[in-house]
């Protein structure tokens, strides 16, 4: 792993593998160590560059240091439907953080997969920097339409209101949570054993009320996203409460020529299961963007 300065902050990333470089964008409060090796391991077998990070507020890169509103505010915000206001950055500017992490290593274009937040940081990136994004796989997101891709009520039910961030108790709040909005192939110690590392590597409750705070201050993509010419996949679950599957509709539905994979036994994971497939899908849209690309005599 190393650091890199890029639109004024720094990020930590990984490189991995060597070949057609693949950007990989994590979503609220994952680290880069947070996609599992397997999964990555997938693409650079297939002979990709694969580019990992830590978004700002999480992991070992920069902190920034603005008051994130309550959780109250953010959540009634999405609630209500309405931008929140007074947020230090929004999901924007974590796009163009990634595009100077691609400047910075001297990578003119990738292939970009985000997931979550990651999504629609992935969204942005496309938006603001096309040039940059060869293709875009967008997973379990929405556009920042307020009205599709929300979470359901009866997680809000389950979840209730969460108690101040602990490091004493972090484990035990991040693995219900996760259990919550996983689907039927959640592995319980699997999944515990990959937060206790996260939790290690870095604590950081201020930064994650951050990042909600960023989304929750975002923009509408909609319109702009039908400006997108990369080839473009959607993927979702049937099952997902944080992210309904509205999202995933919504934004294939936005982006020209995208494709919409939808998974009945997906939630807001990445089933194990479903990793061959997932990896083929995200590989043949790779090739959609291959064959859009002009031959030079």
């Amino acid at each position: 792993m190393a650091q890199i300065s890029a639109n004024g902050i720094t990020l930590e990333y990984e490189v991995r593998g060597s070949g057609e470089p693949i950007l990989f964008i994590m979503g609220l409060s994952g680290q880069l160590t947070d996609w599992p090796q397997e999964f990555i391991d997938m693409f650079v077998k297939r002979g990709h560059q694969v580019i990992l990070f830590d978004n700002r507020d999480i992991g070992l890169s920069t902190k920034d240091t603005w008051e994130p509103p309550s959780q109250i505010a953010t959540v009634a915000s999405m609630l209500t439907r309405r931008p929140l206001k007074g947020v230090g950055y929004t999901v924007a500017d974590m796009a163009d953080d990634a595009a100077g992490l691609l400047a910075g290593l001297g990578v003119d274009a990738a292939h970009v997969v985000g997931i979550s937040m990651g999504g629609m940081i992935s969204q942005e990136l496309a938006i603001r920097h096309p040039s940059r994004v060869r293709s875009l796989c967008s997973i379990m997101s929405n556009t920042g339409d307020r009205k599709r891709g929300g979470f359901t009520w009866r997680l809000i039910a389950k979840v209730g209101r969460p108690p101040e961030p602990d490091l004493a108790t972090a484990v035990d709040e991040v693995a219900k949570i996760n259990e919550l909005i996983s689907g039927p192939h959640y592995d319980s110690l699997e999944a515990r054993s990959m937060i206790e590392k996260s939790i290690a590597r870095n604590f950081s409750p201020d930064g994650v009320l951050r990042q909600t705070a960023a989304i929750a201050g975002s923009r509408d993509r909609t319109k702009l996203l039908r400006n997108v010419q990369a080839p473009t996949l959607v993927i979702h679950g049937l099952l997902d409460p944080l992210v309904k599957h509205s999202g995933g509709e919504a934004t294939a539905a936005a982006v020209p020529n995208a494709r919409l994979l939808s998974l009945p036994d997906m939630a807001h994971d990445l089933p194990r299961p479903r990793w061959s497939e997932l990896c083929d899908a995200i590989a043949q849209n790779f090739s959609r963007a291959d064959a859009d690309t002009p031959v030079t005599v």
